[in-house]
C-alpha cells in the first residue's frame, strides 16, 4: 500500500484555521505550528488510521528539514523504522529537543488534535508500553491531500466539521478518553457508594461507566447499583443485600440484563433495567417480558420498572440497526448525549393529553 501525498508542513498550517474554525476547543493547539509539523511527520511515516502504523511523540522532535525533503516512499518508510530505534548521538537540524517530546504529546497530541477527532489513539496498548499509539483519523489525513484544489478542499473540510465536530462525536471522543484505566489493563467504575470496580477496556465498558456514573445520579433520585455484568456473563457488581431489601431474586439467568438499578429516592422503590448495546442486544419484546416477569415475582408491579437501552452514539451502527427492534414502552439513552433521553411511547397520551 502505497503512503498518502505528501504536503510540506507549511502548507498544512496554512490549512489547519480552515478546518477548525474559531469555536473550536483548544483551537490555538490545534492550528499552531507543532501541530502541522506533528501531522506532518504522521503522514511522512503513513501512521494514518487504516495502515496500523502508529507514531511516537518523540519521532516528531527527531525529523529534519533534509529528512523532509526526501519524500519517496521507500525514504519514508526506511524512516519510520529507523526513528524509534534508541538514539545514537545528536541529530543534527532535528526539529524540537529531546524534552520536548512530553509538551508534543501533551499540548499538541492528546489534548488538541485527539479533542478534535483529528487523531486516533491505538486501542488496548498498556499505558507503560513505548511502542507508537498515535495516528491521523483517516478522513482527516485525506483533507490534506496536496493534488486537492482550494474548492475541492474548502468542500471536504465543511463535510468533515459537519461529521466529526458536532457536539455528539466531539462528547463520544471525550468519553472514550475518559477511561479511567489501572495497570493499563481495566476502567475504573465507580458507583454510587463511592465504590470502585474494575472492568474489561472497550465500548461496552464506555457505555457501563456512562450509565452508572452519569445516568444514574441524572435520571434518579436516590440510585444503587443491584448487578452488573460484562461480555462473557461475567459478573462485576452483585449486591445480594440489596436484592432481597427490595424482594428480587438474582440467579445466574440468560434473562438478566447487563445491569440493573435501583431507584430508593420514591416511596416503593424502582427497577431499572439496562442493557448495554455496542454491538448488539438491545431491549427488545421478548426481553421486556422475560424482565416483567423477573421483577413481577419479586412483587413489582409494572408502573414501578423502566427498561433502558443504552448506547454510545446514536449515529454509531448499532443503534441504526437495532432501533427497528426496541420494545416500545422503554427508554433509549446515548451516552454521548447524557441529558437527553428518548421515550418509546406506548400510547399517545403525551400527544392527545388524554
Amino acid at each position: 500500500m502505497s503512503l498518502s501525498p505528501l504536503p510540506n508542513w507549511r502548507q498544512i498550517h496554512e490549512r489547519l484555521p480552515i478546518i477548525f474554525p474559531p469555536g473550536i476547543q483548544n483551537r490555538d493547539r490545534s492550528t499552531w505550528e507543532i501541530a502541522a509539523r506533528t501531522i506532518f511527520v504522521m503522514l511522512y511515516a503513513g501512521a494514518v488510521e487504516g495502515r496500523e502504523q502508529w507514531l511516537r511523540p518523540d519521532q516528531v522532535s527527531r525529523m529534519t528539514d533534509a529528512q523532509a525533503d526526501k519524500q519517496d516512499d521507500l525514504s519514508r518508510l526506511n524512516w519510520a523504522k529507523e526513528s524509534v530505534r534508541p538514539g545514537k548521538g545528536e541529530i543534527p537540524g532535528r526539529w524540537y529537543a529531546v524534552n520536548t517530546r512530553e509538551s508534543i504529546r501533551d499540548d499538541t497530541i492528546r489534548y488538541a488534535l485527539i479533542q478534535n477527532a483529528a487523531v486516533i489513539e491505538r486501542p488496548g496498548l498498556p499505558t507503560t508500553s513505548p511502542a507508537g499509539r498515535y495516528a491521523l483519523q483517516a478522513d482527516f489525513a485525506a483533507l490534506l491531500d496536496p493534488t486537492l484544489d482550494e474548492a475541492a478542499f474548502q468542500a471536504r473540510a465543511d463535510l468533515w466539521r459537519d461529521k466529526y465536530l458536532n457536539a455528539g462525536a466531539l462528547a463520544r471522543i471525550a468519553l472514550r478518553r475518559k477511561r479511567a484505566v489501572a495497570d493499563g489493563d481495566f476502567v475504573l467504575v465507580t458507583f454510587p457508594n463511592g465504590e470502585a470496580r474494575r472492568m474489561t477496556p472497550g465500548d461496552s465498558t464506555d457505555i457501563t461507566k456512562a450509565v452508572i456514573e452519569v445516568f444514574a445520579p441524572h435520571f434518579l433520585a436516590k440510585p444503587d447499583v443491584i448487578f452488573v455484568s460484562e461480555s462473557g456473563a461475567k459478573v462485576v457488581a452483585r449486591d445480594d443485600d440489596l436484592a432481597r431489601a427490595v424482594g428480587l431474586n438474582i440467579q445466574s439467568d440468560k434473562n438478566l440484563p447487563d445491569i440493573i438499578l435501583v431507584d430508593l429516592g420514591p416511596q416503593h422503590p424502582r427497577l431499572i433495567f439496562v442493557e448495554v448495546v455496542a454491538t448488539d442486544g438491545p431491549i427488545n419484546d421478548a426481553r421486556k417480558a422475560a424482565l416483567v416477569k423477573l421483577a413481577g415475582d419479586a412483587g413489582f408491579a409494572a408502573e414501578h420498572l423502566a427498561f433502558v437501552t443504552a448506547y454510545l452514539d446514536r449515529g454509531d451502527p448499532p443503534f441504526r440497526r437495532t432501533v427497528s427492534s426496541l420494545a416500545w414502552g422503554g427508554y433509549v439513552w446515548f451516552a454521548s448525549e447524557p441529558d437527553k433521553l428518548i421515550i418509546l411511547s406506548e400510547s399517545a397520551e403525551s400527544l392527545t393529553g388524554a
